[in-house]
């Protein structure tokens, strides 16, 4: 029986065309190199994309037919004189907007099923895309230029309520600028979240995709900002993600997104409550995204939790819980086939190890984290450990070093941190920064501690973190005696007028 012109709108769209030009242009590098690469670009330009080997893999796929405003100016800055068509990509027209509909995809008078334009939605809302007409302060372009939603595309209830969690999420990425940015909207997206908690409606990619978006938006702020702005605001975004879980999936490949997605954030907003010292509000969500984690039987999601879990023991003074939960991630993280990634898990049990005093077992972990680094990156390393180069193992054997009291290696190790930390990510390179002031100073260089103290003052005007400040409140105690050496008591008195 032929079908009915009304019910159209529930086919299945057409499948995406590979983006063969795109992958021409990468080359003989790796997804992971090239998605290095567009980030390397978009800091030349000002710009702020957080590009990674799945991003990449879904524009070769033909998944992103057009890209947003701030990745077009990335590749047009990487390869000068072509036009988005010569990368592969189509016009902007074709994806956005009524321009997008072709005649038989149009909705009936009577449809009760949403239409999209064929990948519209699968493509359209990548990093600083702003959905739905809300610009995005990052993009320094025409403020109106995003706005193109056509209202006449919203359906029915159904179609709205979906819309409602996409926003839920994306809007907490909005509002998550705002808190580090200061301004005024901190709680804009609660209403939202709590809309998608009474929503009824199975969850499909884009809500899966909408939920990593705002893992990826979050893991971005706190680079640049830090976490005392961000945490409470995060929690919204959370509820709606295990309000997504708890309503279902379409297909068992979102479900298993979703639970990843809403681990991934959990774990993310335990990380924020962390760095801000909210101890035992960090060990509740990462204790949530382990119990996802196993639920899900997602081993790369498991040691994840278990990696942050193992961190915070080891903040919150139980070494050995920390050593335990460092090789319990180390299993779990075995056979993925990341060398990062069970090197960053030594570095986390060789923190617990300078936290029992064990230097030998201290030094044998950094030895282990520190040959499995030497393998290099490769397409299975998580997306999540972006941060995770040089700087980091320095930063992080630094921490070992200054736990077990030997200063002046410690000191070493941080200022190799400093000096290889990529500016882009500037809590890292404050915390990095306070962990060399800390070290210098006991070491007995308290003028050098005091100049890198310094630095760190000016950086706290971008960043909010109670672990740097704390760290600052530590060097400003050791320095005390020291106010007569050159620069202390510039140092001491800037820390002293610090807002409590």
């Amino acid at each position: 029986m032929a079908s009915s012109p009304m019910t159209s709108s529930s086919q299945s769209p057409r499948p995406p065309r590979p983006n063969l030009a795109f992958r021409r242009l990468r080359g003989q590098r790796s997804p992971g190199e090239f998605a290095a690469a567009v980030r390397r670009a978009a800091r030349e330009i000002d710009e702020q994309v957080s590009c990674d080997a799945r991003y990449i893999g879904r524009v070769e796929a033909g998944e992103i037919r057009c890209p947003n405003y701030a990745y077009e100016r990335v590749f047009l800055h990487m390869f000068p004189g072509r036009t988005l068509m010569d990368l592969g990509f189509v016009p902007r027209s074709a994806v956005r907007g009524r321009g997008a509909r072709t005649t038989e995809e149009a909705p009936g008078p009577h449809t009760t099923s949403p239409t999209y334009a064929p990948h519209e939605t699968d493509g359209a809302y990548e990093p600083y895309d702003t959905p739905y007409g809300m610009h995005d302060p990052h993009d320094r372009g025409d403020p109106h230029e995003h706005d193109l939603h056509d209202p006449h595309e919203i359906d029915d209830q159904n179609h709205e309520e979906s819309d409602v969690q996409r926003r839920a999420f994306m809007s907490g990425g909005t509002a998550t600028v705002a808190a580090a940015s200061l301004g005024p909207i901190g709680l804009a997206f609660n209403g939202a979240a709590a809309a998608a908690e009474r929503s009824t409606r199975r969850a499909g990619e884009a809500e899966a995709g909408a939920l990593e978006e705002a893992v990826r938006k979050i893991r971005l702020l706190d680079d640049r900002h830090g976490a005392d702005g961000l945490y409470r605001r995060a929690s919204a975004p959370l509820r709606a993600a295990y309000a997504l879980l708890d309503a279902g999936a379409t297909r068992q490949t979102t479900a298993e997104r979703l639970h990843t997605g809403a681990g991934e954030l959990a774990i993310s907003v335990g990380w924020l409550a962390h760095d801000s010292g909210r101890y035992e509000d960090a060990r509740s969500h990462y204790a949530e995204a382990l119990a996802t984690a196993r639920v899900a039987g997602d081993p790369a999601l498991e040691a994840h939790a278990f990696c942050n879990t193992s961190f915070l023991a080891r903040d919150a003074g139980r070494p050995r819980e920390a050593v335990r939960a460092a090789q319990a991630a180390q299993y779990a993280a075995r056979p993925l086939g990341s060398a990062r990634l069970l090197s960053l898990l030594s570095l986390r049990e060789a923190g617990g190890w300078a936290g029992l005093a064990d230097r030998t077992g201290c030094a044998q972990a950094l030895a282990r984290a520190q040959a499995l680094y030497g393998r290099g990156p490769c397409d299975a390393d998580p997306e999540w450990m972006s941060f995770y180069g040089d700087a980091e193992l320095a930063g992080l054997e630094a921490q070992c070093w200054s736990t077990l009291g030997d200063w002046p290696r410690a000191a070493h190790q941080a200022r190799r941190a400093t000096r290889l930390q990529d500016p882009h990510f500037t809590r890292n390179l404050a915390l990095y920064t306070a962990e060399l002031a800390d070290d210098l100073a006991r070491a007995g260089h308290p003028d050098e501690a005091a100049a890198a103290g310094l630095r760190v003052l000016d950086l706290l005007d971008e960043v909010q973190s109670s672990r740097v400040q704390t760290m600052l409140a530590g060097t400003a105690r050791v320095l005390l005696p020291h106010q007569r050496a050159s620069g202390v008591s510039d140092f001491l008195e800037r820390h002293g007028a610090l807002p409590r």
